[in-house]
């Protein structure tokens, strides 16, 4: 019976804070190395915020060394003209007119220039611009020797010093200083300063990258054990879900979510966790410091930042939906390819290829939506944050420029502030990078979990009974068992009956009429609704699902053929089979010959694929059930891939082995089960004639309106 679909998986409505609460705590077995990496990032952040503030200093020391000392050279020169305040010259006045060594015409041509002056301009108090007229006799006198951080300044370069007074003090009158002053105003560059902060720059960006390196690391570990966690409990939660899941879901779209959304989150969280912490640390610090260094140049930044705030949040909510609907689309674009390319043979023999790729264009077509819209509105993201780091740049340039020509600040600054500018800039980016990622990891990470949650087959903890398939003698009885896919209908209504040790009963009936689902309530694949199923006595609600499935060997109408030899296959999960026993099988059910028609035989290569046709691939399953030695047996049409003449040969090979086994067979050839002890005829779910071949022949009814109509033209 087809299991019933219900369409395509609809994606309930995504919640980002939900899913990334539950994604942290899902990472609770790594929270300590999680915890170390957040810190390493965190630290690496904080050395590259002390970086700048050196390098302001770095900046200042060199340019202090490539300049003059116009400190010290202002010092000599105010030393000088205090020599020619007026307090200074009466004071020497005295000396000057009783010193016999200058001359008379001396003494009165410096008296003539001193009365020339106005009021105004004695008051002035400044007679430095009069040493070119003042007789050098009296000069000498003036002027004294004195010391600057241990260097005398002779009278004579005191004399030279005035001489360049009127021209400009820059780099090109260095060489025209007296030698006294030119060595105390020299530029020197302080090289053992310069080292010192060098080498604990060097140190910072090593430790720097150190850190930045091992939190690379901690991260890719934590991400790949948890993405390999992720998969394990997936792959033990495919083990542990009912059919009816799986009957609703398409498998591309269960595919999608143990490949593509588990890489997602560990690519992810490999990637934007710690940036995003580390963003956040530059972010905040470099506000810290960047008003610590100059609140005017601080405001000036943040205000041209303020706009791609807005525009950032404003992109964000706008674009979580985007991310939810692509994460979905992708599923359904997958479930859609692995049904298309698993029916390839169906869709050619249909001519359904157009309808096909015009089904593929329209998911295509709204993937590419979902697509462009997502990375549409985070790509802009980082032009608009580009453009502000640009403006804050030639905004502090600007302000920058102003307060250094007024002295407020020194070129260091300037420095140091332009890589906080990008400090405080990259991280906008780096954030918006992170939160789209997270965005996408959210996501994926909701479609994960929301798979974790799926409901359960019951647990079965609390069973402690088994049957060992030596001592089970073969009976099973099913007692007013319902069951129905859904609540809304039930598709076994009461049904009954009861088989002896050893019996072949076969199961026949309409499409839909309930056999293979049956069969599957038979094996526990799905719990019944009411009543019971005793297997020697034992109902299966005490009996676990393992058990059950060792006391049964099934052959179905489903072939499938893994990737590995021959061997592997029939011997698939019985690895005490010898090759003896596989070529005995394979000859009985007649698929030896294909067998020696391969390169290696046993060892040849085959997979699922076309290379082997569907008759050949029932050969195969039906061999390898031949192999499986359990009380019960389950034949669900087991040979309607193989033609007429390979019909008689496997159905003798099934005679000999049901000999002796409780055999259930479900078969639409009629006349393959002819011969069984008990025909059960199902329809609607309920058994309504049961009998031999024989006795149901005379009855003429329905059982008998199915078998003639095998012959019916």
């Amino acid at each position: 019976m087809p299991r019933p679909m219900s369409g395509k998986n609809m994606e309930k409505s995504k919640n980002f804070s939900q899913a990334m609460k539950r994604l942290v705590q899902s990472l609770e077995s790594w929270r300590i190395l999680l915890v170390i990496s957040l810190i390493l990032a965190m630290i690496s952040s904080i050395l590259a915020l002390i970086a700048p503030n050196k390098l302001s200093e770095f900046a200042d020391t060199i340019g202090e060394g490539l300049f003059p000392n116009t400190v010290k050279l202002e010092e000599v020169v105010v030393k000088i003209t205090d020599s020619f305040h007026l307090e200074n010259i009466e004071e020497k006045m005295p000396i000057i007119m009783l010193d016999e060594e200058i001359s008379k015409e001396d003494k009165d041509s410096f008296m003539n220039l001193l009365s020339s002056f106005s009021k105004e301009e004695k008051d002035s108090s400044d007679y430095s611009l009069l040493f070119q007229k003042i007789p050098s006799s009296i000069l000498s006198t003036l002027l004294e020797e004195f010391q600057i951080n241990g260097v005398n300044i002779s009278v004579d370069d005191q004399i030279k010093m005035l001489h360049l007074t009127s021209s400009s003090q820059d780099l090109s009158t260095l060489d025209q200083l007296p030698e006294s002053i030119y060595n105390l105003v020299k530029p020197e560059m302080d090289i053992e300063k310069v080292k010192n902060i060098a080498l604990f720059m060097a140190l910072l960006y090593i430790f720097s990258a150190l850190f930045s390196y091992i939190q690379g690391f901690s991260m890719a570990t934590i991400s790949n054990h948890y993405a390999q966690s992720l998969r394990s409990k997936i792959s033990n939660k495919i083990n542990t879900l009912p059919l009816k899941y799986f009957d609703n879901h398409e498998t591309g779209d269960v595919l999608s979510r143990v490949t593509n959304d588990v890489d997602t989150i560990a690519q992810n969280l490999n990637q934007s966790l710690a940036s995003l912490v580390g963003a956040l640390t530059l972010f905040i610090g470099s506000i810290v410091m960047m008003f610590v260094t100059s609140w005017a140049l601080a405001l000036t930044a943040i205000l041209a930042t303020v706009i791609g705030f807005f525009f950032m949040f404003l992109i964000l909510a706008k674009s979580q939906k985007y991310f939810n609907a692509r994460q979905k689309e992708l599923g359904d674009m997958n479930g859609f390819i692995e049904e298309m390319y698993s029916g390839h043979s169906v869709v050619k023999a249909y001519n359904g290829t157009e309808k096909a790729i015009e089904d593929f264009e329209k998911l295509n077509e709204r993937l590419y939506t979902a697509n462009q819209k997502s990375q549409f509105l985070s790509g802009l993201m980082m032009p608009i944050m580009n453009f502000v780091g640009n403006l804050g740049y030639v905004a502090v340039c600007i302000v920058g420029a102003l307060l250094t020509m007024n002295g407020y600040i020194t070129f260091g600054v300037i420095v140091a502030f332009m890589i906080y500018v990008r400090l405080f800039t990259n991280p906008l980016s780096q954030i918006a990078q992170a939160m789209t990622s997270l965005q996408a990891t959210g996501a994926a990470s909701e479609r994960v979990f929301e798979f974790l949650d799926e409901k359960e087959m019951a647990s079965q903890d609390d069973i402690i009974k088994a049957l060992d398939k030596e001592d089970v003698k073969g009976c099973i009885e099913f007692s007013h068992v319902q069951f129905g896919y859904d609540d809304t209908k039930d598709i076994i209504k009461d049904f009954s009956v009861k088989i002896s040790p050893g019996e072949k009963v076969a199961i026949v009936g309409p499409t839909g009429a309930g056999k293979t689902t049956l069969v599957n309530l038979l094996m526990k694949f799905y719990e019944i609704k009411s009543g019971d199923i005793l297997i020697d006595g034992t109902s299966i609600h005490d009996l676990s699902r393992e058990n059950i499935h060792k006391l049964f060997c099934m052959v179905l109408q489903d072939t499938w053929l893994f990737d590995g030899t021959v061997k592997e296959n029939i011997q698939f999960n019985n690895q005490n089979i010898t090759e003896e026993d596989i070529w005995e099988s394979c000859r009985v059910v007649g698929v030896d010959h294909f067998i020696k028609t391969l390169p290696g035989g046993l060892d040849a290569k085959i997979s699922n694929d076309d290379t082997v046709s569907q008759g050949q691939k029932q050969l195969f399953t039906i061999a390898r059930g031949m192999l499986e030695d359990a009380p019960f047996l389950i034949l669900d049409e087991a040979t309607s891939n193989v033609d007429t003449r390979t019909e008689e040969l496997v159905q003798k090979a099934m005679d000999k082995l049901t000999e002796g086994k409780t055999s259930f067979i479900i078969a639409h050839r009629l006349s393959t089960i002819k011969n069984a002890d008990l025909i059960l005829v199902m329809k609607d779910g309920n058994i309504i004639e049961q009998g031999n071949h024989e006795e149901l022949m005379k009855k003429e009814g329905f059982y008998a309106d199915l078998y003639n109509s095998q012959f019916e033209l």
